[in-house]
Order: structure tokens, then C-alpha cells, then sequence
């Protein structure tokens, strides 16, 4: 393993305007064009063995050639959206076989971030996803008790060489609250990413833009940027649309490549990978709405075809 400290804990590059990448629906791509079995939607046990080890490297590298081809930066997003106690429990891990996974998840990536030459920073965040389904709000926590619980996971990740933690598909305020106040607490940089339904609302009935004003006035700004998630751009644009101030606090999206919404996706037999092209165009649209959309990559469906649509079509609109 190579063995490196953290390169942009203290100074995230992703606020310097210039824009980053970052991968795909992995677990779908893994599920559905790579033929495997992932129980409870988790990918980070593939870390246990070498044949597991080079699927991921593989997907990551697919990426991460797409960013060096467009000069752009990239965000190495770790395996790990299930590596909490309570996923981790329904797999049969416990909690030191899990911290062991997510140290051994960023060591995965410090050592992928060793095998790039360029100059285009990459950045390693530890990624967290919801304690309950990120489609619905079922597990409902204050803050403090959503604090409690992902504290664990971001501690093991202050331990290691990440940059920073991402929590993706968050659908309840007070979770984003929870995550952010567990992050500083570690000393981590923070980004909150929150899924919309079909309305460009929280699964549990918010509005997009006042669950980023809500979570910005009970953390005091603490979170670098949000992202939305898990959900196709069709399906939250028009909150961007209507959006005032908090748009400048939208700092990445990570889509779905299919119009469904997420009872429709629950339900789905096949992968409905959507349209690259088009996607790649939904892409510029959004970066002409939000003034610092910075970081691009998919979420469900997606695969590096999207990411690479993106990446062509962004590098366009930004060049003009």
C-alpha cells in the first residue's frame, strides 16, 4: 500500500471554480453490467478479496481516465455508502470488521490516487450514506441521534488519509444536520448531498432549497457544499429554477440516468440506463442555472458513458 497523508483536508481544490469529475451508479454498473450479487446494495465487501479488489479498481480507473482525457479533477468517491453499524450488521460485519473496511477503502484509493501522474488534483472522500433507506425517511433521528450514529464511520475515516466525507441520498434535514455536526466534530470536511422524488422535494415532503437553508442555519455553514442525488435532473431542476440565494451553496450533482421515480426503481427488473447524450445535456443546462456547480458524476443507471457525455459537454459550456 502507498502511504500518503491526507493532500486536501485543510484546503479542498474543488473550491477553486475549476471543475471535477467524479464516477457513476456503482452499484448499479457492478450489479448490472458486471454480474454480481451486492445483498443490501453494498460494495464494500468486494474489498475482502483480489478478484473483488480489481472489479473496483477497474471501475475507478475507467473514471479517472475520462478526467486526465478532459484535464479536469476528480473525486474518488470510497465503496463504502453501506459500511455503517447498521448495513454492516444485516451483512454480518461488526463494528471492528467495518472500521477495518473503511480504512482499507481509502488505502484502496490513496493507492489508485498514486498510480496519476497528472496535475489535476483528485481528491478521496469517505462516503456515507443514509442509516435507512434513502429512498424513504424510515428511520427517523433527531440530529443528535443522527450525529451519534455516523460519528462512528467519519472517525474511522479521520484516521486515515481521506480528504474529506461525502454523504450521499440523505432524505431528512435532520440527518444532513447529524452527519455535518459528526464531521467537524472529526475534523473532516463535509459535503451533504440530499435525493429529491419527483417534485424536487425531499422524500419527506421539503423543498429543496429550504432543506439547505434549514441545514446551513442549524450548522452555522459548516458543510463546504451540497449536492443532489439519486434522482434525474428532470425531477429537481425546476427547484433550481425557482431557487434565490441558497443556489450558490449547490456545488455537485450526481443524477440518475432514468426518469423513474424511486417507487418505480424499486421495483424494476432491468436498468433503464437512459440516454448518455442527453444527459450530458441536462448537465450544461444545470451548470448555466448554478453559478458554482463544480462537481459532475451519475448515481443509479449511470456507467462512464454518462460521466464521459458530462465531461464533453460541461468542458464545452464552460469554455464558452
Amino acid at each position: 500500500m502507498v502511504i500518503q497523508m491526507p493532500a486536501y483536508r485543510n484546503n479542498l481544490p474543488q473550491h477553486a471554480g475549476s471543475l471535477f469529475l467524479t464516477d457513476s451508479g456503482l452499484e448499479t454498473t457492478l450489479i448490472f453490467h458486471e454480474g454480481l450479487d451486492l445483498p443490501c446494495f453494498a460494495a464494500y465487501p468486494l474489498l475482502e478479496t483480489a478478484s473483488g479488489r480489481d472489479i473496483l479498481a477497474r471501475y475507478f480507473r475507467r473514471h479517472l481516465a475520462i478526467a486526465a482525457d478532459h484535464g479536469t479533477g476528480f473525486i474518488l468517491e470510497a465503496p463504502t455508502w453501506r459500511a455503517s453499524r447498521d448495513w454492516g450488521a444485516r451483512l454480518g460485519h461488526d463494528a471492528a470488521e467495518l472500521a477495518q473496511f473503511n480504512r482499507q477503502a481509502i488505502g484502496f484509493l490513496s493507492d489508485l490516487r498514486g498510480e496519476v501522474h497528472g496535475t489535476a488534483p483528485i481528491v478521496i472522500s469517505g462516503n456515507i450514506g443514509p442509516r435507512g433507506d434513502g429512498y424513504r425517511p424510515d428511520t427517523a433521528m433527531s440530529a443528535a441521534e443522527a450525529e451519534a450514529y455516523h460519528a462512528e464511520q467519519i472517525g474511522w475515516f479521520a484516521e486515515t488519509d481521506a480528504d474529506m466525507v461525502s454523504a450521499f441520498t440523505l432524505s431528512t434535514v435532520a440527518e444532513g444536520v447529524g452527519i455535518i455536526g459528526a464531521a467537524v466534530a472529526a475534523g473532516l470536511p463535509v459535503v451533504v448531498a440530499y435525493t429529491t422524488e419527483t417534485d424536487g422535494r425531499l422524500p419527506d415532503g421539503t423543498p429543496l432549497g429550504q432543506a439547505i437553508e434549514r441545514t446551513d442555519a442549524e450548522t452555522g455553514g459548516a458543510a463546504e457544499y451540497f449536492m443532489v442525488n439519486c434522482a434525474h435532473p428532470d425531477h429537481f431542476r425546476g427547484a433550481f429554477e425557482a431557487g434565490e440565494g441558497w443556489l450558490r451553496r449547490i456545488g455537485g450533482v450526481r443524477a440518475n440516468a432514468s426518469r423513474m421515480s424511486h417507487a418505480e426503481l424499486d421495483e424494476a427488473e432491468d436498468l433503464d440506463a437512459g440516454n448518455p447524450a442527453e444527459f450530458g445535456r441536462d448537465y450544461a443546462r444545470l451548470r448555466r442555472l448554478l453559478p458554482d456547480l463544480t462537481v459532475l458524476g451519475g448515481c443509479c443507471g449511470t456507467d462512464h458513458r454518462h460521466v464521459e457525455a458530462v465531461a464533453d459537454c460541461c468542458a464545452e459550456t464552460r469554455a464558452a
